[in-house]
């Protein structure tokens, strides 16, 4: 793949995943309505005619990362987390030093509610990106550092303020970092 597709590809993919920012208010669901929803999403990206063609591409070319993204996004446009987690972590293993793959990973996992892998996930991002690439990803490290100093704050409040610290260098007027940088430094 060309190098400025990977770049337009990063940027896209780095747009789409941080104006589409999940938020820590989640609702509690009932397993069965879980199990629903599982079900409608699998149904729903089997039925999916650019999910088809898009893995019908990989399997002829399994190294195609435009289209492993292409697939990802798509399946999390399905909203099928599942599915989409797998082709964020097979871009991963491509491409081990391209951050937005675990940017995405985190963004999976959190709307999923796993928040110990979305930690993880944010944190391989944080370590992924590169000196070069930090001005264009001033957002999504502040966002990263925010979600990481926020799950440390019960249990690490020392690495917590050094997190969030970080995240308000990238974006300091992100009212919910103001908010948890007050709230750790009293």
């Amino acid at each position: 793949m060309k190098k400025e597709s990977v770049i337009n590809t990063k940027k896209a993919i780095v747009a789409a995943l941080f104006f589409g920012a999940v938020s820590f208010g989640y609702a509690q669901t009932e397993n069965s309505a879980a199990e629903t929803v599982a079900t409608t999403q699998v149904q729903g990206t089997q039925q999916n005619p650019a999910i088809e063609a898009l893995k019908k591409q990989i399997e002829t070319n399994p190294n195609d990362t435009d289209a492993i993204v292409k697939l990802a996004t798509a399946y999390q446009d399905a909203k099928d987390w599942n599915n989409a987690l797998l082709t964020w972590k097979k871009m991963s293993t491509l491409l081990p030093d391209w951050a937005p793959s675990y940017y995405s990973q985190a963004y999976v996992y959190q709307t999923m509610k796993d928040d110990a892998n979305a930690k993880t996930a944010y944190e391989k991002y944080i370590a992924a990106v590169k000196p070069e690439e930090v001005e264009a990803n001033k957002k999504n490290l502040a966002y990263a550092h925010f979600f990481v100093a926020y799950k440390l704050q019960e249990t690490d409040k020392e690495l917590a303020k050094q997190q969030i610290a970080k995240s308000l260098v990238y974006d300091a007027t992100n009212e919910e970092a103001v908010k948890l940088s007050t709230f750790l430094n009293q």
